[in-house]
Formats: C-alpha cells, structure tokens, sequence
C-alpha cells in the first residue's frame, strides 16, 4: 500500500488571515462587521486582481 504525503508550498492562507485581522483592528470594526468583512473582503481582493492580471 502506497502512502501519499501532502505538503503545502506555501502559506498565503497565512497571509490573507493576517491581512484580514489588520483590516478589522485598522478600521475599528465590531464583530459583526468583522465577519461580514470575512466574506467580502475576499470577494473585493479577488475582483481588483482579476482585472490587474492579463
């Protein structure tokens, strides 16, 4: 029986929670709002660069 080992090669996932957690202290927002950035902070980050890249 074979063994398969997954490795990540990077961590931008790392990154992106970092960058989340600064906005949320940056901008002095509530739980709430916090978790809404949650999810449309990505949404934002994803559209500005599918038009930055070719």
């Amino acid at each position: 029986m074979e063994r398969i080992k997954v490795t990540q090669g990077c961590s931008l996932g790392a990154f992106w929670f970092a960058g989340w957690l600064f906005s949320i202290g940056y901008l002095h927002l509530d739980f709430w709002m916090g978790l809404l950035g949650l999810i449309v902070w990505p949404y934002f980050i994803g559209s500005h660069l599918a038009h930055a890249l070719p």
